[in-house]
């Protein structure tokens, strides 16, 4: 492991100010993809700033919904009473996510900022945009292995089918976003320039012509708290996961699905899938379909068709284009509990 330095603050103004200072500088929360970047040299930091003395981590209640703060544990807004009670898809996402030890240590800004798990990005002898870029993240230049989207061509099991380039084809690995998402969550940072709120659909990225570039916050910013809006879902929440085992795997493809129902019919809807793209995908002419409609079986599989509109497999993850539709039929029958 190569040296760096490693500072502790204790206000989120220190932070701003510490990571700001020099280049190649992270934020250190739980700590469960950051540690492993680090061994695996796919980073090279020069200065580590723990962050987990911030005072960030509670969970309340707001005029508008609810706001988690951006320390938070995983296993903490999974079980908080709230969370529970009004946004049941989030908790259900955050329980099918890694596992009980990595759920008490992952932080939900730690989480929002997790890098893909993509073989070939882990691997620094293999080509990869995401990381041999010189303009590659806050390490500024950093540059491991060559360049190259490997995955195009190669193995491709686990990959992206929506939102691709010919730069990067790989997904964003959080179970927890595809919730925010689904739940018109936002965005609250702070940084040198000030505060500003980012819608969560717009807080990641799809990769383009720089697939290193993995969401839009500026430099030296700070995720402080994220906000989830009342809405009417709870009664009609699933989160499903499809994976290769029950514990401890990344998704397939995964579907969140939250409806407002009165009877059967479907009032409004909220629905994003993960293990399909760069970022977490909102399935919006789904949700715009569903409205008003009976909960069917037909109006579910019409819904799924227009959610995999310009889907493209890459050989080994074809299987998706059948899996995904499905996976969002399976997920909608048991929302609506017509299974």
């Amino acid at each position: 492991m190569n040296p760096f330095q490693f500072t502790r603050v204790t206000t989120p103004k220190a932070a701003i100010t510490a990571i700001t200072k020099e280049s190649g500088t992270y934020f250190l929360a739980g700590g469960t993809n950051l540690i492993d970047l680090i061994k695996r040299e796919v980073i090279k930091p020069e200065r580590l700033v723990d962050i987990n003395k911030l005072p960030l981590a509670t969970i309340e209640k707001t005029a508008t919904g609810l706001r988690i703060g951006a320390m938070a544990k995983n296993s903490a807004v999974a079980d908080n009473e709230l969370v529970r009670k009004h946004f049941p898809l989030l908790s259900m996402a955050l329980n099918a996510g890694a596992s009980a030890q990595l759920r008490n240590m992952a932080t939900v800004g730690g989480n929002m900022m997790q890098r893909t798990r993509c073989a070939y990005f882990y691997d620094t002898s293999m080509p990869c945009n995401k990381r041999s870029s010189v303009q590659a993240g806050p390490d500024k230049g950093q540059a491991n292995g060559p360049a190259g989207c490997g995955a195009i061509g190669g193995h491709n099991r686990m990959h992206a089918i929506f939102g691709t380039s010919n730069k990067c084809i790989a997904v964003h690995p959080s179970d927890m976003c595809i919730a925010l998402v689904a739940l018109d969550a936002t965005v609250n940072v702070s940084g040198p320039k000030g505060d500003r709120k980012i819608p969560f659909s717009e807080f990641h990225r799809l990769p383009g012509e720089l697939p290193q570039k993995d969401n839009t916050l500026q430099p030296g910013e700070l995720i402080m708290s994220v906000d989830l809006p009342t809405n009417q879902f709870a009664e009609h929440s699933h989160y499903l996961k499809v994976r290769d085992r029950a514990s401890y795997a990344f998704a397939l493809i995964s579907v969140g699905v939250g409806l407002d129902m009165k009877g059967k019919t479907i009032l409004n809807a909220r629905l994003a899938m993960g293990g399909v793209a760069h970022k977490p995908w909102r399935l919006t002419a789904a949700e715009e379909f569903l409205k008003g409609k009976a909960a069917t079986e037909a109006n579910f599989k019409q819904a799924a068709t227009l959610a995999m509109q310009g889907a493209k497999g890459y050989g080994e993850n074809d299987f998706k284009l059948t899996l995904a539709p499905n996976s969002i039929v399976d997920a909608l029958k048991t929302a609506t509990k017509t299974a």
